[in-house]
């Protein structure tokens, strides 16, 4: 069964955290100094906040999978509609290692779909291709845009 992922960048960790687990009727299943993760049930999604980012607000939104053939049969629907997917295996972000295939919708937000193995103690940083790590990093978690190529 899938779960809605949303990410969101804040200012004020400690505050957020206070506010989220009123709103959400419960603690965060996962606590760091600079992040903390909601799994809910209902509604199913998996809430994420932290205090990494450069601007606050929806850092990004995704998907997680209960298996990594359900990340193939989503990454594989994401290509079909044209869309152009990061894919990358064992990322070490948000204190979890994750199989990932990233997207940009039409409006141009970040789409991360994703089936997590496991745990990290480390935030850590998405480990993408050469060329995307090579560019200035954003809020981990999200990949770097490739940079416009000048024309004639």
């Amino acid at each position: 069964m899938k779960r809605l992922h949303v990410h969101v960048a804040v200012d004020d960790l400690g505050k957020s955290i206070a506010f989220y687990s009123t709103l959400f009727g419960t603690a965060p299943a996962v606590q760091q100094d600079d992040y903390a993760k909601w799994m809910l049930d209902d509604p199913r999604v998996n809430f994420a906040i932290s205090d990494r980012a450069r601007a606050v607000g929806i850092d990004h939104l995704g998907i997680q999978v209960d298996s990594r053939e359900e990340l193939a049969a989503l990454s594989g629907r994401l290509e079909a509609a044209g869309a152009t997917t990061i894919d990358q295996t064992d990322a070490a972000c948000c204190y979890a290692t994750s199989d990932k295939s990233w997207v940009k919708d039409p409006s141009g937000i970040n789409w991360e779909s994703f089936f997590t193995s496991g745990a990290t103690t480390v935030y850590g940083e998405d480990s993408i291709d050469r060329e995307l790590a090579a560019q200035p990093k954003s809020a981990c978690c999200v990949p770097a845009e490739k940079p416009a190529r000048a024309c004639c």
